[in-house]
Parts: structure tokens; sequence; C-alpha cells
């Protein structure tokens, strides 16, 4: 009986995963409500499977921990699932399996994102566990050791990666000692640092529910919503929550970073800050960074670094806007011997974007693109459950579904323009190349 009932749940949860949304994106119903003890709750309707998608977002992250305690807010979040006031780690993995449900919680740069699926009938069940782990986490010794072991190994695994210490070196020279320049994950050293008592302060001061935001998504009406939370959030008790510290222009300066490694294939990242999600010019920074580098096999850095050079087989570059301040990268792979060359073309591309205006066609095609792809970023209940809350959290508005195709197709070759010679700096990059320096040739900056 237990393999078949696991059968049909499988069944469902590969069934919810690729459906795609009955209507178009613009009809995306929202209905939102701030409890009395301070949590927004955003819902969405979905009926046509029996399955929930529940997603916590907390903002709690490395800007709220500090910097010889790096990855606190990471240990936090991992160590929710090993144990509540009535609930072992064995417990809490038992009766999610034995439910067919899943859960899990994870830290970011800029918040702790804590997600729930559940069939509807066991919703009561998955409502309980969810909220016991995030209002009663005990944070046992054992688990806390157990974990910030693993967390060690697996950084010491990634440091073997060319790609991770590039983007490592790559972040940390951008924002120095900034939160953003740290390793969500922490150091092996900031590791040993952290307590119990310091977890058990941080989780006190951020998960509250005056500083979440909590979506429901799926096969429940807006009735059974409230009695859930009524009954597994109210007592979720608010807080003044410490104001996070205003984050410092990070010292501007050309920073070359050449590190060593015995490799064939020279790991290169240029780039320099980038810009603040909230921030207008976003969209028009999008359009600009499709036609540079972020349009696959059509960008200029594809056309130009893989077709007509054939150095790299893949190429590309992107604006990761976080919430106080993003950053801008270029990053590609290419032997050794062509790491100089390599480097030159992107710098080129670079100008060229900078000093003139993209053709007719290329504007065309990337607010087509843009515009076209939106919707298959809600096409399944998971993928709403999370946008909603991001959504909240960025401040974009409950219509910025509606709005957004506006935000691309109001772009020009002027607006192009305009944020490239704003965003896109050749003055002050950040340069990282990993590989065996002796075979390079690079032009001395």
């Amino acid at each position: 009986m237990k393999i078949v009932r696991a059968l049909v749940v499988i069944c469902i949860f590969l069934t919810a995963a690729g459906c795609l949304l009955s209507a178009d994106a613009d009809a995306l119903e929202v209905n939102r409500t701030v409890l009395p003890n301070g949590l927004t709750v955003l819902q969405v309707e979905r009926h046509n499977l029996p399955i929930v998608m529940v997603t916590l977002l907390v903002k709690a992250s490395p800007l709220d921990e500090p910097p010889d305690k790096a990855g606190l807010a990471n240990l936090t979040a991992e160590l929710l699932t090993e144990g509540t006031g009535k609930r072992s780690a064995t417990d809490i993995s038992g009766e999610i399996e034995f439910i067919g449900a899943s859960l899990a919680a994870s830290a970011d740069g800029d918040y702790t994102l804590v997600s729930l699926s559940v069939l509807k009938k066991d919703i009561e069940k998955g409502f309980d566990i969810l909220s016991d782990i995030v209002l009663n986490p005990t944070f046992p010794e054992m688990e806390i050791s157990r974990n910030r072991e693993l967390i060690k190994g697996s950084l010491r695994q990634s440091e073997e990666e060319p790609s991770f210490v590039a983007s490592k070196a790559f972040k940390k020279a951008v924002y120095g000692d900034l939160p953003y320049g740290r390793l969500v994950a922490g150091s092996v050293e900031t590791l040993d640092a952290i307590q119990r008592k310091d977890i058990l302060k941080f989780h006190s001061e951020c998960y509250r529910p005056n500083n979440s935001f909590l979506s429901v998504v799926g096969d429940l009406t807006p009735d059974e919503m409230n009695s859930l939370l009524n009954r597994f959030f109210s007592g979720w008790k608010p807080a003044e929550v410490p104001k996070r510290p205003s984050l410092l222009k990070a010292e501007e300066k050309r920073k070359t970073i050449l590190i060593d490694k015995d490799l064939t294939q020279a790991n290169i990242v240029i780039g320099h800050e980038g810009l603040r999600r909230e921030n207008p010019d976003y969209y028009a920074v999008s359009v600009m960074n499709y036609i540079l580098g972020g349009g696959g096999f059509s960008s200029r850095l594809m056309q130009s670094v893989r077709d007509e050079m054939g150095l790299a087989y893949d190429i590309h570059s992107f604006f990761a806007p976080y919430k106080a301040g993003g950053f801008f990268e270029v990053s590609v792979q290419t032997k050794n011997e062509s790491a100089g060359t390599v480097i030159a073309e992107i710098e080129k591309q670079i100008e060229r974007m900078r000093k003139e205006a993209v053709s007719d066609q290329e504007l065309e095609d990337a607010k087509a693109y843009l515009t076209g792809s939106f919707p298959r970023r809600l096409d399944t209940n998971r993928k709403i459950a999370d946008f909603l809350v991001l959504i909240e959290f960025y401040g974009l508005g409950l219509d910025y579904v509606d709005r957004y195709p506006s935000y691309i197709t109001s772009v020009t070759k002027d607006d192009v323009l305009r944020v490239a010679r704003k965003y896109l700096g050749t003055d002050d990059p950040v340069m990282v190349v990993v590989g065996r320096q002796a075979k390079m040739t690079l032009k001395k900056r």
C-alpha cells in the first residue's frame, strides 16, 4: 500500500510540475491581506489539481548578520527542519515523506525562503509542520555541529571548482567587506565562530510575521486559507525588527586578480557594480543586456567570441539586481592562450554598446523574447508562489504582471544607449582570471 501511495503522489507532483497555467499571465488574480500580527499573505486559487504550494519569504539574509559570523543566515535556514519543540529532525522528515509533501528552506543574498508543496487532503498536516519549523525551531547542538561540518565540507569541495573560485574572487573585489561580497554560506572560519546563542538571537530578531510574506497558491479557497492561518500562524508574535545597516558604496578602483591554477581552460569574469532591482532603469537594462550577452546565440558576445572567433563554447553577461545594489558580469571559459584575445573582444563589445545605437532588429528581437518568455515565469503553481513573495519584497505591485510587457515594449534605442553608458563601465572593471598564467598573454591594466 505504501508503494502504491508513493506512486500516486509522485504522479500528481509530476503532473503539477508540468502543468501550464490555463489562462494568460495577465489573468492572475491575487488576494492580498495583512494579518493582525503583520504577516502579509498573498493567495491565488488554482483548483485544477488537488495540490497547494506555499512560500514564506523572511527578510533574513547576510545583510542581517555580523561579518565575523558570515553564514549565520544560511545556517539558521538549514536548521529549521532539524528539530522543534515537539518534533525531531527524523520526525519532520518522516511526516513529510509519509504525506508525499516537500519542505525546504534556504537563504539568499537578500532573504530566506521556506517552501512547502502538499496535497490538498494533507493541507492541515502540511501547515502544522510548516508553522512548527518556522515558529518553534530548537536548533539542537548536535544538528548545529553536523550541518556546520556539512557546509564546511561543501565549501572546501567548491574551492576545487575554477568557476566558483573566479566568482568568489569577483564578488569580493566588487563589494569588498560589504555583505554581498561574502559567500552566503560563510567561510570555514566564520562558521566556527557561530554559536547556538547566535542562531537563537538571529531567529528571534528576524523571523517575525511583520518581517515576512506568505504566498499560497493552489486548491484552497480564501475561507479555507483563513482558517489555516488562524489556527497555525495567529500565535506568531510580531516584534520590532532590527534595522538593516546602510550599505556603503564599495571602494572604487580597478582590480585585476590573477589566480594561477593548472588548467587547460581559463575562467574569466569581468564586471562591476550594477543596479538595484527597484531601479526604474531595470527594464531598459534588461533589453540592453539581452543584446550584449544575455540573449544566448543571438547576443553580440556569443556571435563574436563563439561563432566568428571560435574561442569559447559559451559566453554570457547578466545583471544580478539585489535589494541594496547588484552587479554586472561577463563570464567565459577559453583556452589559456586565447584569454587575452577574448578579454579584448569583451571590452570591445562593451565599448561598442556604449557608443553605438543598437539596430532596429536587435531591439525588436530582444523585446519580443523578454515579453514572450515572461509567461513561463508563471507556468506552474510553484513558480507563482515564489513570484508573489518576490513581487511583495521588491514592492513591484500586484498589477506587475499586467504592467511588465509595457515596461519592455516602451524601451527605445535611445534608452538602450543611455543605460549602456550609465551602467556599463570600461574605466574601472574588475577582472578575475583563473588558469595557467604562464600560458596567458594579458594586456597590462
